[in-house]
Formats: C-alpha cells, structure tokens, sequence
C-alpha cells in the first residue's frame, strides 16, 4: 500500500512538472521569435545602409575613373602634337 501511493505521488508530480513546463514553454517560445525578428529587422536595415554605401563607392569609383581617362586622353594628344612637331622639323 506505501508503495502504491508513493508512486502516485511521484507520478502526479511528474504531471505537475510537466504541465509547469508547458505553459512555459509558449512564452519562451514568443521571446526567443520576437529576438529572431529583432534580429532580421536590424540585418536587414544593415543591409541596406551597406548596399546605399556600396552604390555610392561605385559612383565615386566610376566618376574618379571616367577623370581619370580624361585626363589621360588630353595627355596623349598633348605628345601626339609633340610628336608631330618634332617629325614636321
């Protein structure tokens, strides 16, 4: 008979935990997602001001570049009329 009531006793606290656990669990569960979209809403705001900054390198990149093969362009005619000087002479 004392074996029988202590393990019903065990077995109603074994129930008794597991119903704690679960009404647990749901909050946890709703933390845990409310952090993961935390998360993706502030990668995804960093991700974007990452992607303006690249845009506005490639622009920078692309104007000093176009400067650049200008300023290349007037040199080599600047020495083309060098050139044809020298052979006129």
């Amino acid at each position: 008979m004392k074996k029988s009531l202590f393990a019903a006793a065990v077995i109603a606290l074994a129930l008794v935990s597991c119903n704690k656990k679960t009404e647990e669990a749901p909050a946890a569960v709703d933390s845990a997602a409310a952090a993961v979209e935390e998360a993706a809403v502030a990668v995804d705001s960093a991700a974007g001001v990452v992607a303006d900054s690249a845009a506005a390198k490639v622009e920078e990149a692309k104007d000093a570049a176009a400067t650049k093969a200008e300023e290349v362009k007037e040199e080599v005619a600047a020495k083309a009329e060098e050139v044809k000087e020298a052979v006129k002479k």
